[in-house]
């Protein structure tokens, strides 16, 4: 079967946003933090291009969370919405809550993290990085 992961874009912050949500998640970077200065055809680019992110993966149980930056004189702009979130499946009610207010620190609460109608322990957000979130528990999903 294939395998989904989310992968994000930041306007110069991608280090900063994961070095946070390894601070939230735990564990270690796959690999190192490659840089754009260090890809071919970058010579051009200011100082502060070439230290934008190029690849930055961190693993989150056995799923990857994965960004770069955007590279604006290659052209490339952001534009930050609510098209996209990460939703996030933890293993325990408490873990839920650990993760729900970790992230959401200086972000802005969509819907705070309560028991639902549909019967999941569920809220949203969108982090301090611009970055949409769903955290979701139910218990039938963790056997």
């Amino acid at each position: 079967m294939a395998k989904l992961n989310p992968y994000l874009n930041f306007d110069g912050t991608a280090e900063k946003a994961f070095t946070f949500y390894k601070s939230v998640f735990g564990g270690e970077f796959v690999g190192e933090i490659h840089k754009m200065g260090n890809a071919p055809g970058t010579e051009n680019l200011s100082d502060e291009e070439k230290n934008r992110v190029m690849h930055i993966a961190l693993p989150i149980g056995g799923d990857l969370l994965m960004a770069s930056d955007i590279v604006p004189s290659f052209g490339q702009n952001l534009t930050v919405g609510n098209n996209n979130y990460v939703s996030v499946f933890p293993d325990s009610r408490e873990d839920a809550e650990r993760i729900f207010k970790g992230l959401s620190e200086g972000g802005n609460v969509e819907m705070p993290l309560e028991d639902q109608f549909w019967g999941d322990y569920f809220g949203s957000f969108q982090d301090q990085f611009g970055v949409h979130w769903m955290i979701n528990y139910n218990e039938e999903y963790t056997k």
